[in-house]
């Protein structure tokens, strides 16, 4: 059982264990108007993405162009610049509403930093669709699509355990914990859903946090950069892996993996068990060579294409499928999910995993 959480921005200090769900809320404070029925098959559809820092956001802006154009629809897609503010994404979403949208995917930058422009589209008649990224403090978001991010977290805490115990058969193994850029509000439900695994065995002893850093806040890795983690994780090593061992490390995604397998190589010492996420062609490449020891396959193509099939849907009038509609509350309101299942990935199931996968199959032979 989980314990609840409502996710408000950079409020995610969330804790893991304890009953109910963790992502659930108490209800929906939800005000905004219905989506609206049906629209013009050759309507203007936004697509608003945070800038490009891993290769799936690459991926996705492609893939919804091409995807908009084979559909009949007119396509703006647009990434965010490299700032560290959402500016960029606020003034592409009240472009798109000035063009007359009648659906906006997004991608938040900052997930509780959107609000203005989203009341603004919904008061012009758009039909807001949180993509992977749910976005907070608003009534005003219709739909929210994306894998199940708290069963990501689970499925790396188990692979850390099950990669620690295949290494050295008992325990206590010493760990460190990472987790994304405190703007993101998925970092928060990766960690979660990481340490209702973790915390058991963390309470048992069989777990040590070498560090003692084991809250939500002191794990974040600002902008989800790889300096950014590969610093504290040089900063680690030195304050308290002098001659402890590192058996592994808990990183929420592939690019953080790498950079953390890169400081503790760096420092002469064994790479630990290293968790990831996205499926990037280095960090596939890692694993296959016993480096990284798991990433989750998250499919971008298909989560592209469930969103433009919502689309479709909403174009014709009618509601588009949801699979979750009371675990996600934003802080105003209950978001009609629509959930992806995440597939764990090692070197054991790599083939089985990306076989119909033409950029990563090669990869695993």
């Amino acid at each position: 059982m989980r314990t609840k959480i409502i996710a408000v921005g950079v409020a995610l200090a969330m804790v893991a264990g304890g009953c109910g769900s963790e992502r659930e809320g108490a209800g929906s404070t939800d005000g905004s108007s219905a989506p609206a029925k049906g629209f013009a098959a050759d309507s203007l559809i936004g697509v608003a993405l945070p800038s490009k820092t891993s290769e799936n956001w690459v991926l996705a802006g492609g893939l919804f162009t091409a995807g908009l154009q084979e559909a009949g629809f007119q396509g703006d897609v647009q990434y965010a610049g490299a700032s560290t503010t959402v500016a960029d994404q606020q003034a592409q979403i009240t472009a798109m509403i000035t063009k007359g949208a009648k659906v906006i995917v997004i991608g938040a930058t900052d997930a509780a930093q959107l609000s203005t422009q989203v009341a603004q589209a919904k008061q012009s008649g758009a039909v807001i669709i949180a993509y992977d990224r749910l976005i907070t403090n608003t009534p005003d978001v219709d739909y929210y699509i994306a894998f199940d991010n708290f069963k990501v977290g689970q499925l790396q805490g188990q692979a850390l355990l099950d990669g620690m115990k295949a290494k050295k058969a008992t325990g206590p193994w010493t760990i460190e914990l990472f987790s994304g850029s405190p703007d993101d509000n998925n970092s928060g439900v990766f960690f979660n859903g990481a340490m209702e695994v973790l915390k058991p065995a963390i309470a048992s002893g069989d777990v040590v946090v070498g560090s003692g850093q084991t809250d939500v806040k002191q794990t974040a890795t600002q902008g989800w950069k790889a300096e950014n983690a590969q610093s504290r994780m040089d900063a680690l090593l030195t304050s308290t892996y002098g001659s402890k061992t590192l058996d592994g490390v808990l990183s929420p995604n592939d690019t953080l993996a790498r950079a953390i397998i890169t400081s503790v190589k760096g420092a002469g010492k064994p790479v630990p068990v290293v968790t990831g996420q996205d499926s990037e062609v280095e960090s596939v490449k890692s694993i296959m060579l016993g480096e990284q020891y798991s990433t989750i396959n998250k499919d971008t193509r298909k989560l592209v294409t469930e969103t433009i099939n919502m689309v479709k849907t909403l174009q014709t009038g009618a509601e588009p499928e949801v699979n979750d509609t009371k675990s996600y509350d934003n802080g105003k309101k209950v978001v009609p999910a629509y959930l992806l299942p995440p597939v764990i990935v090692t070197k054991a199931t790599a083939a089985e995993a990306y076989a119909d996968d033409p950029k990563l199959a090669p990869l695993t032979k």
